[in-house]
């Protein structure tokens, strides 16, 4: 009997939006612990951006949509 698994989307870009969202749109890159592939997959579809504060880089929703 074969095993049941849950469908798990290759692509976590939607799990690390969830996750700024319940962050208030931004959280420091360093405390992130999605990959930087995701990330550089939603800095290309243009949803979030990646800002250099001086006090560290900080992942942000781009609400320019």
């Amino acid at each position: 009997m074969p095993k049941k698994t849950n469908p798990v989307p290759k692509d976590h870009s939607q799990l690390c939006l969830q996750y700024l969202h319940r962050c208030g749109g931004s959280a420091r890159l360093s405390a992130i612990s999605f990959s930087l592939c995701v990330i550089q997959t939603l800095v290309n579809r243009k949803l979030v951006k990646v800002t250099n504060t001086g006090a560290g880089f900080f992942v942000e929703l781009d609400e320019a949509k």
